[in-house]
């Protein structure tokens, strides 16, 4: 009787131990790919416009896209986490039609040129698909 109880109490403590462990997990996997994302959102921020608006820029015009792989972190044992990150900008609206958009002078009088650059992570774990997505908009 007294082994009967010492191994139900054992599984009971083993399943509490696993269900605290997931949550956690959750949050490391969440945290590495925020990270990540918190690079992208730094690099679209800091692109000199000259760079982002050329042939070979980072965020080709949008429909075509760039995509790369990247480490976007290691997991405690040290495995490394991979993602694919997908970039493209998108012209705003009012951008003149040589920047990819259907402005005049009267309804863009500054001349502006807004771009909004979107970068794309879809990443693996456990067997499962995740994506995160940033955008950033930047104006000359």
């Amino acid at each position: 009787m007294a082994i009967s109880t010492l191994g139900v109490l054992g599984l009971l403590l083993l399943k509490l131990g696993l269900n605290v462990l997931t949550p956690r997990q959750w949050t490391m996997q969440q945290t590495i790919s925020d990270a990540y994302m918190t690079y992208e959102k730094a690099y679209a921020q800091r692109v000199p416009f000259e760079t982002l608006t050329s042939v070979s820029s980072p965020w080709p015009a949008q429909p075509q896209f760039s995509s790369s792989t990247v480490e976007i972190g290691k997991t405690p044992g040290g495995k490394s986490v991979t993602g694919t990150v997908y970039r493209t900008r998108v012209p705003d609206s009012n951008n003149f039609s040589t920047d990819g958009g259907g402005g005049t002078t009267a309804t863009n009088p500054a001349l502006m040129k807004v771009w909004k650059l979107q970068s794309v992570l879809t990443y693996n774990i456990g067997g499962h698909t995740y994506v995160k997505s940033r955008t950033v908009v930047r104006a000359q």
